[in-house]
């Protein structure tokens, strides 16, 4: 996209020189299975830190594939393409004006709508995403990029966040070309932080059937305290003129000094996507699960999984297994 081509080099240009970069690789490799009867692995590759003085750069490239398409499984924040494909890549420059703060992002970036963020997704116990977050689903995707601008400008306790861009998907669930933009305001008090968005955008089904536009709000919340985050998103909306999709999903995750290297989560959520009867979707679901720091750059999953509704085709109960191996190098640049 053009503009955000020029606002980066805007960025690049304005920001002087540095003395010094500090900057880093991190590789991330891991492998699964299901008894869903599907198995998965993948990889991705990252580099970030400081392009020039005041600029930073974050740049992602990702590849997976998995035995079987027709499931969930393991698609937290990655797709199973079989290819090597750029996830994220942009410049991003922070401003402080007073007492605000303005950041000021461009290139290639997860849509910000809620709790979107890859590392919210891909780095926990979970290995899948929420319902209302998943490829196909009929309401948003973690797959989902845009290709342009975004700005956060605020003070801490109270954010407002804009974006405006092209679909830049990566996926089974890619939204036809256009133009799309995202609000979000977020406001935080202490250990709870509470957030509102609104997505205007393409559908990613064919405009044959698929008339008009997909919009949703959100509303997003999440409290830590003590070893303890608890989270939860619910949306409500539209993947085209006609139907409506509404859904949320409450997460746990406890992580206390007492439990070593354990982490335990657990996830209650449900999914409506109302239309015609025969194509409507009506899903439930509940998982417990762990993650457990083998040694430092080995990490073991386990999820126990219970759905009904539309999406339990290979039954009512699934045990998802991952293993994750990360390494990161840093260095500082002159």
């Amino acid at each position: 996209m053009k503009s955000a081509a020029a606002l980066f080099l805007a960025l690049l240009v304005g920001s002087g020189s540095a003395a010094a970069q500090t900057r880093a690789v991190e590789t991330t490799a891991s492998a699964g299975a299901s008894t869903e009867d599907v198995a998965a692995g993948a990889t991705q590759i990252r580099a970030f830190g400081d392009a020039v003085s005041h600029v930073r750069f974050f740049a992602e490239a990702s590849w997976g594939a998995r035995s079987d398409d027709d499931t969930d499984a393991f698609g937290a924040a990655y797709p199973y393409s079989n290819r090597m494909q750029v996830t994220e890549a942009y410049g991003e420059r922070v401003f402080e004006p007073r007492r605000a703060v303005v950041d000021v992002r461009a290139g290639r970036f997860r849509t910000p709508f809620g709790i979107s963020s890859a590392s919210e997704h891909a780095y926990g116990a979970f290995l899948r995403a929420p319902l209302i977050r998943y490829d196909g689903y009929f309401a948003l995707s973690n797959n989902y990029l845009e290709q342009g601008a975004d700005v956060v400008a605020g003070i801490p306790q109270l954010l407002v966040e804009g974006s405006v861009g092209r679909p830049a998907d990566i996926g089974t669930a890619i939204r036809r070309p256009g133009d799309d933009t995202t609000v979000r305001v977020q406001a935080s008090l202490g250990s709870l932080i509470v957030g509102a968005s609104r997505l205007d955008t393409n559908p990613y089904l064919p405009a044959t059937f698929a008339k008009g536009r997909m919009s949703f709000t959100g509303v997003d919340a999440r409290w830590m305290r003590s070893g303890v985050e608890l989270r939860g998103e619910w949306i409500t909306g539209q993947p085209f003129d006609g139907t409506t999709t509404s859904g949320w999903y409450a997460d746990a995750i406890v992580h206390r000094v007492a439990m070593g290297p354990v982490t335990a989560v657990a996830r209650v959520e449900r999914l409506d996507y109302d239309t015609v009867p025969a194509f409507a979707l009506h899903a439930r679901r509940e998982v417990v699960g762990a993650r457990v720091q083998v040694i430092r750059p080995l990490a073991v999953q386990v999820d126990l999984v219970h759905q009904t509704g539309a999406i339990a085709e290979y039954g009512a109960a699934a045990l998802d297994v991952g293993v994750t191996f990360s390494a990161r190098r840093s260095f500082v640049a002159k």
